[in-house]
């Protein structure tokens, strides 16, 4: 059991001395105790050592850089027991919950077992902002990654040995995505997760920084999506008992990244293109009917927009066939119609109104065309046959 801490001289003395109690007291199963000191400068290292000595089973390390996922990885991949596990120092956790999370990774029937505030049957005692930031959270990896666990950042996991040490190669985030990283690979390369309910409540004196965390988190979502989209996420993990090369459990899990990735490429290409759009309309609009200046305007952007989605949101090496030339000028055609339309219909109806709003009419239905071209070129122009 690994307690990663970061200047807690105040609560680590009672937070081991209470797991100390429990386990000794309570766990069927042999057990270590290992405090991570993450460069601490107050006193932590102090108490922990103190700790060590008075205690049995009782270890200290020292790591002098800063982040919750070095002080696991460290710790999990020098450890010689079968199961790994952590919880914060906080014990925001009920520890009633420790042998059910540990129980199905000893009987085999799991590979990652993680508490959760969000499953059936949780006890969870915590402010407005963190409880809608969690839910926002992971309702985000749900849609993106497809994912079958609820809560992705709750201190108190555990994990097999064997199968996490391939995992952590594969872990580039040291810090607080280490958690969502570890899950989203592991269900990736087809382990079992299994999510334990658990009683919880807030520690009020956390000092994690929500903003900061959360624009760290989206931008670990994107690079691992990426990663699987691109096949860069299987590990190697050791084979199971049973089970062959066709056996379903053997095999990856569908890259449920694609889509987060794809959304994610293809928006920014959408912005590139709008913005061209909108620049070559306005040029070409002081010579030319907003029909023609349009025309040429969605010309030039549907060809570089569509070759930019073939190669990087797509994944499409090489040039593509007659067929999807031909799909793509039938969305480009329905595309100009439309946008065409649009603007036509307000220069009819608004005569007076000026090359802004003219423009602005014309990026918004274009922004509209965007999110439908989207689903025709993930679903038809690019299908795989």
């Amino acid at each position: 059991m690994v307690i990663p801490v970061l200047n807690e001289e105040r609560a680590l003395g009672g937070a081991v001395r209470t797991l100390h109690e429990y386990l000794s007291r309570s766990f069927p199963f042999g057990w270590r105790i290992t405090i991570v000191d993450n460069g601490s400068t107050d006193a932590t290292l102090e108490v922990a050592t103190d700790l060590a000595e008075q205690l049995s089973d009782v270890a200290v390390r020292r790591l002098e850089i800063r982040g919750r996922g070095a002080a696991l990885r460290a710790a999990w991949e020098s450890s010689d027991a079968d199961v790994v596990a952590y919880m914060d120092v906080d014990l925001s956790t009920g520890l009633d919950a420790l042998l059910p999370l540990v129980a199905p990774l000893v009987s085999g029937h799991s590979d990652v077992t993680i508490g959760s505030r969000l499953a059936r049957g949780a006890r969870v005692d915590r402010g407005l902002k963190r409880e809608a930031t969690s839910r926002c959270y992971n309702l985000l990896l749900r849609i993106g990654f497809r994912t079958g666990f609820r809560d992705a950042q709750c201190g108190f996991k555990a994990v097999r040995t064997d199968v996490v040490r391939p995992l952590l190669a594969k872990i580039e985030d040291n810090r607080w995505f280490f958690d969502t990283e570890l899950l989203l690979l592991a269900e990736y390369n087809g382990l079992r997760v299994r999510e334990i309910p658990v009683d919880w409540i807030e520690d009020v004196d956390t000092r994690v920084k929500v903003v900061s965390t959360a624009i760290d988190d989206l931008r670990g979502m994107f690079r691992v999506a990426r990663t699987m989209a691109a096949g860069r996420a299987a590990a190697d993990l050791p084979a199971r008992p049973g089970l062959t090369p066709t056996h379903p459990d053997a095999v990856l899990a569908r890259p449920r990244a694609a889509l987060l990735a794809k959304l994610l490429s293809f928006g920014a290409i959408g912005l590139l293109s709008g913005g061209l759009h909108a620049l070559i309309y306005l040029l070409l609009r002081t010579q030319c009917a907003p029909m023609w200046a349009n025309f040429v305007a969605l010309v030039v952007t549907a060809i570089a927009n569509t070759e930019a989605n073939r190669r990087w949101t797509f994944n499409k090496a090489g040039g593509p066939s007659g067929g999807v030339h031909t799909r793509a000028g039938l969305l480009f055609a329905v595309n100009y119609l439309f946008t065409t339309g649009v603007v036509t219909a307000v220069t009819l109806l608004f005569p007076g109104v000026g090359r802004t709003v003219e423009t602005a009419a014309l990026v918004c239905s274009f922004l509209t065309m965007t999110a439908l071209r989207f689903v025709a070129l993930d679903r038809w122009v690019f299908a795989r046959r």
